[in-house]
């Protein structure tokens, strides 16, 4: 499958002397793709502020530490702790706390920023394509090395999910699962189970479509198919991917764990297959690292294998007939 380009219409300015005559006859509503795109540079503009406002409270928060950390040489070029510096220590370090949280809320506002472009961004894409689909027409297709190098950049680019002290992580954040009633949204990537050609049931990398609530059935594209039909599946033959990373380093909960049984994404490939978690990320830009069943080895597990967070997810067994 190849993504479709296409160019935004440009808006002409409209003189003055003209403006009585042309608001006297009814406009045509801007073509969408200009729509989301004025929205697009408008939500632009907006993150660029919220950096700035971080960038200042990072500065406010670095002056204060670097407060802390002079009172603390002077204490220990005193070789003692009077009550004074307890005070001032204290309200120091109240000063920093305060401004980190500013600071972590200016971060949470800029992710939230970003995800708004990204979905406005995405829904015109899927716009763009519905309208261009025909299923008399094959799909053009990208080549194989530009679709591994877009999967991995999803995968580098998927957000992480940064909360307050206390609040547990979302669903389809990590190895979270999504809730029961979750519906994926058009553009949302999935791993479905398709029967191939040999009749054989396969994990794929697919993007959603659409959702039809009366059949209760996904319309989703093979992310790497060449030309052929879209898949009608069932939701139990859809697993949403997760929409957010896990952070390691204070949400180890949020990531399957060493010797658990998952579905991952094979290196180079756009297929899920069974592995087992050897070693889970250590930090949040870090890969699982996975053992696939491989009859081909002595112990039927391959070597360890890296795979990103965005392409594992829990194993879901087929219903037994």
């Amino acid at each position: 499958m190849k993504r479709e380009t296409f160019d935004i219409n440009s808006m002409s300015v409209i003189p003055p002397s003209s403006q009585s005559s042309v608001m006297a006859t009814s406009l045509p509503p801007p073509p969408p793709s200009t729509t989301s795109e004025s929205s697009v540079r408008e939500m632009l503009k907006e993150l660029h502020q919220l950096i700035i406002q971080t960038q200042e409270e990072r500065a406010k928060g670095e002056h204060n530490l670097s407060n802390i950390a002079k009172t603390h040489e002077r204490m220990q070029y005193e070789q003692k702790v009077s009550p004074y510096f307890k005070q001032k220590l204290r309200g120091l370090y109240n000063t920093a706390m305060a401004d980190a949280e500013s600071e972590a809320d200016m971060l949470r506002k800029c992710l939230d920023k970003i995800s708004q472009i990204k979905t406005v961004r995405n829904d015109r894409r899927i716009a763009a394509r519905s309208v261009g689909y025909s299923e008399e027409a094959p799909r053009k297709t990208m080549r194989r090395g530009v679709l591994m190098t877009m999967l991995q950049q999803s995968a580098l680019t998927l957000p992480l999910w940064i909360g307050k002290p206390g609040e547990s992580p979302p669903p389809l954040c990590g190895a979270v699962p999504a809730e029961s009633n979750y519906i994926a949204k058009p553009g949302n990537k999935v791993a479905a189970r398709v029967k191939g050609i040999d009749g054989d049931e396969t994990w794929i990398l697919a993007e959603v479509v659409s959702f039809n609530a009366n059949s209760n059935k996904y319309e989703v594209d093979d992310i790497d198919e060449e030309g052929k039909e879209r898949h009608f599946l069932s939701r139990r033959r859809v697993i949403p991917l997760p929409l957010m990373k896990a952070d390691p380093e204070n949400n180890p909960e949020a990531l399957f764990q060493k010797g658990q049984l998952v579905l991952a994404l094979y290196p180079q490939t756009t297929c899920f297959y069974r592995a087992l978690i050897y070693e889970p990320p250590a930090k949040p830009q870090d890969d699982y690292s996975v053992l696939f069943e491989d009859t081909s080895y002595a112990d039927g597990y391959s070597p360890p294998l890296n795979v990103a967070q965005r392409y594992v997810v829990a194993v879901k067994e087929s219903r037994k007939r």
